[in-house]
């Protein structure tokens, strides 16, 4: 069954593709969810149209977020955590990182930052998607606080 995805849907598509998926997937849960709608003559017909006016301001957002990801490649980040003998009283996660970067003003969400299990101090690195088609990777240092 074809549909037209409304929203990004991870291992599926991202929004305003159409893609084929089961019968029982859409119509139990892409459909209910608000993740797709039924690939429909008419409905190919608007998608179509929206993506031709929409293609101008989807150049921009790609520039901006292939400039952005070159500033935060070559940004240092680094994070002080409590931590005795290298080891830290919980760990670095995402919201941590998102924190740093907006730090030094720059805002991404936290959920756009994947970031492997930080428990000790050290160097690390960091991925944040910024676009489909765009991901930086961000240096970590981290370090114990005095």
């Amino acid at each position: 069954m074809e549909v037209i995805l409304i929203k990004d849907v991870e291992n599926l598509g991202y929004a305003n593709e159409i893609v084929n998926v089961k019968p029982g997937y859409a119509n139990n849960y892409l459909i209910p969810q608000g993740f797709a709608k039924a690939a429909t003559a008419s409905a190919k017909k608007v998608l179509a149209e929206n993506l031709r006016q929409r293609a101008h301001k989807d150049a921009k957002i790609l520039a901006d977020a292939q400039a952005l990801a070159e500033k935060i490649a070559n940004l240092p980040l680094t994070i002080t955590v409590k931590a005795e003998e290298g080891k830290i009283f919980g760990a670095v996660t995402s919201a941590d990182v998102a924190e740093a970067l907006a730090a030094k003003e720059i805002v991404v969400d936290r959920k756009a930052i994947a970031v492997d299990s930080i428990k000790t101090v050290g160097e690390y690195t960091a991925t944040v998607k910024l676009h489909r088609e765009v991901k930086a990777t961000v240096a970590l240092s981290v370090v114990a606080e005095e």
